[in-house]
């Protein structure tokens, strides 16, 4: 029997993204996206630190070669700088994955350095081939104010 308690715990401490992320372009690092076009930028103002995970899903040539983070002053970008990086990583066979994170502090710092108040951040991937996909999870942890749903349970419409 399924258990009747409604346990919010994680979703509210936690705001959990998942992305299929179909490349534009061969060997090129490109911000995540929702399928080939939807940019994934996400308010980073309120949370202590982001992760990024992303898994090799459908190999059409040699798979994820880099995977990072970035920040940006706006949700569509602008002054995009790298935050951290996995450096070149053979991630060449399906179920292959790399993580990346980074706190807050650190964010707020490189941007100070480079003259920027960085307020967005996105995970960056870079796939040998235009067929090479990776399913990609966000995690931002510790937000200022844990909410309900912080998380959503399901996405399916």
């Amino acid at each position: 029997m399924a258990s009747a308690v409604a346990t919010d715990k994680i979703a509210t401490r936690n705001k959990i993204l998942m992305y299929n992320h179909a490349p534009a372009a061969a060997a090129t690092e490109q911000s995540i996206k929702a399928g080939a076009t939807t940019t994934t930028w996400q308010a980073f103002r309120d949370y202590e630190a982001f992760g990024v995970g992303a898994c090799v899903s459908v190999l059409g040539g040699n798979g994820m070669i880099e995977l990072s983070i970035y920040a940006a002053t706006d949700s569509s970008g602008s002054d995009a700088t790298e935050i951290k990086t996995s450096g070149v990583i053979a991630a060449d066979a399906l179920g292959d994955w790399a993580f990346q994170e980074c706190s807050a502090e650190e964010v707020v710092q490189l941007g100070e350095a480079a003259g920027y108040d960085f307020t967005h951040i996105v995970g960056y991937v870079d796939c040998h081939h235009a067929d090479d996909e990776v399913t990609a999870v966000y995690i931002l942890t510790a937000p200022t104010r844990a909410a309900d749903a912080l998380t959503a349970a399901t996405t399916i419409a």
